[in-house]
């Protein structure tokens, strides 16, 4: 089926997204505290967002919860508590649960479901709350209106779809207009393949927070102008998902992979595709007997839509997808692979990461095998290097580390593309004097071959990178008879034919050396230390002189 062709099923809202909310409110109430606070020690602001939920059960005519008025006296006391903690600004403390601050900050995602829940609640709240949530909800967004939009990122979106919304609460059209404005630079600032760029190119992960927001800010205004943007910001993801329903990382100049179902809404249920994206990550998260968020269940059931549906690349036997010159992407079912071509210098902050990993497979049984995403001070995890690895390093506890390149060691390239076709995907890459190519090509339903080749002249080492991605068995098994866990202890091996991982296997050359565990930079601990769960386990394959080429086969286990 080709990129325009269109199912004919039809989706809308879930029952189960109703049961669930409404069965999430008992322990939402039971969490909150005498001071109004909800959720666990050490309070953060973010704990009140349930707000928002707890004020969509309070109002959908069928919950049981509807007008009643314990919920109600909690939604207050909890808004109550979030005045008490604002400073004069109207901001709060951005506070992480594990204990660190960052400083004052207006919280975008606290705000917006404030003001939405006061939306929903505020001619039923008593006239001195209603005063003092007046006061308080004013302070914060009259900051925000002024503060908060000379940038285009993602934060200042959500502040404008809230500042939507304070707009209706409070009668000001003129907050409403410039809430429509940004939003109108949002939808026009988006690629034309469907997302923003921040650090340079893709943020995949982030791009949900502008879908979110122009979803949000279309279900409340039904400003069309941004409904174009919401498709081909659905159509992008609907490429950007492996068939298990996770993130497609490779391209992601923030957020390493996650193995984990994605759902953000309600920007997906407004466009076929996006509804197509949607019903796919519903079905699937269904079927691991977890409950959907009071959160996401809210989103939807406040501001979604319903419609006919479109099909994604996951669903396909045979797909292959061109963003341009940037990403290529080959599905070969069972096997996704995944391209970047995207290659820029390396940020000199925390959260822009190093584009460094420029491949990725998957297979449909297994789930992610090869790949894992960008960091930062972490060499091996790049697809190639040219000098010594050991020179770039992060110390665990350093809160404000050298982000530089370092002398003699290049781990990202200067310049890449790539080519794509039914069976090959593959990225050409420059790094100084050394040309560089990594080709995933598919034999079959059971086989992949990894080829790794360089060309040109270099005086230091030249070393390919296979990061492989750790299972859920966490125990690797090598040609030797070997069989390792993948834990807190470390080990580095030589001389191995074979490793077998998660129902794999991978012929190695038996100069590389397989090395557990790569540890990333986490830039959202202060310290960027990264656990084990995070860890690469990686092949290291070395180019000796006289040889230019090395392959790499990978069978599952039913070869």
């Amino acid at each position: 089926m080709d990129q325009d062709s269109k199912s004919e099923s039809y989706w809308k809202p879930e029952p189960e997204l109703r049961q669930h909310l409404y069965d999430a409110v008992p322990g939402i109430l039971d969490s909150q505290k005498a001071n109004g606070q909800f959720g666990t020690e050490p309070w953060i602001p973010a704990d009140q967002n349930v707000l928002l939920p707890l004020s969509a059960a309070w109002e959908l005519p069928d919950s049981p919860y509807f007008r009643d008025d314990r919920v109600l006296e909690s939604i207050v006391r909890g808004g109550n508590a979030l005045i008490n903690q604002q400073d004069a600004d109207g901001a709060w403390t951005n506070r992480k649960k594990e204990g660190s601050t960052w400083g004052q900050h207006h919280m975008p995602w606290t705000y917006s479901r404030w003001i939405r829940a006061y939306h929903l609640i505020r001619a039923a709240v008593d006239e001195p709350s209603r005063k003092r949530w007046d006061e308080a909800l004013l302070l914060g967004f009259e900051a925000i209106s002024k503060a908060y939009f000379t940038r285009m990122h993602n934060q200042p979106a959500h502040f404008a779809m809230a500042l939507y919304c304070a707009g209706e609460v409070f009668g000001r059209a003129e907050w409403k207009k410039q809430s429509a404005e940004f939003m109108a630079r949002v939808a026009d600032d988006q690629t034309p393949h469907g997302w923003w760029a921040e650090h340079g190119g893709p943020v995949v992960s982030y791009n949900f927070v502008y879908m979110e927001a122009l979803g949000t800010y279309f279900g409340m205004s039904g400003d069309e102008y941004v409904l174009d943007a919401l498709d081909r910001g659905a159509r992008y993801h609907a490429n950007f998902t492996y068939p298990d329903g996770s993130v497609v990382e490779t391209a992601d100049g923030r957020n390493p992979y996650q193995r984990d179902i994605r759902l953000r809404g309600p920007g997906f249920s407004h466009t076929a595709i996006g509804r197509g994206y949607q019903a796919r990550q519903h079905a699937l998260f269904r079927k691991t007997g977890k409950l959907f968020s009071a959160d996401y269940a809210a989103h939807e059931l406040l501001y979604g839509g319903e419609g006919p549906t479109e099909e994604t690349t996951a669903e396909r036997h045979r797909h292959v997808y061109r963003m341009g010159d940037e990403v290529g992407i080959l599905r070969h079912r069972p096997w996704l692979c995944c391209a970047s071509a995207i290659a820029l210098p390396p940020p000199d902050t925390r959260w822009g990461q190093d584009r460094q990993n420029f491949l990725s497979v998957f297979h449909d049984d297994i789930g992610l095998i090869l790949g894992g995403g960008n960091t930062k001070l972490q060499p091996l995890w790049s697809t190639f290097t040219v000098g010594n690895t050991s020179l770039m390093r992060h110390i665990p506890g350093d809160d404000d580390p050298d982000f530089s390149p370092r002398d003699g060691l290049v781990h990202v390239p200067e310049k890449a593309t790539y080519e794509v076709s039914e069976h090959c995907l593959n990225v050409e890459m420059t790094y100084g004097d050394v040309g560089c190519k990594v080709a995933s090509e598919v034999v079959d339903e059971t086989e992949i071959h990894l080829i790794y080749e360089t060309s040109g002249h270099a005086n230091l080492p030249v070393e390919a990178h296979v990061p492989l991605f750790r299972q859920t068995d966490a125990v690797v098994t090598l040609s030797s008879g070997i069989s390792l866990a993948l834990d807190e202890t470390p080990f580095e091996h030589t001389g191995e034919d074979w490793l077998e991982h998660g129902g794999y296997r991978l012929y190695i050359p038996r100069i590389a050396r397989l090395m557990w565990p790569a540890m990333p930079h986490n830039p959202y601990r202060k310290g960027g230390e990264g656990t084990v769960e995070e860890g690469l386990l990686v092949v290291a394959v070395p180019f000796p002189t006289g040889i230019d080429r090395q392959v790499l086969r990978l069978k599952t286990s039913s070869s």
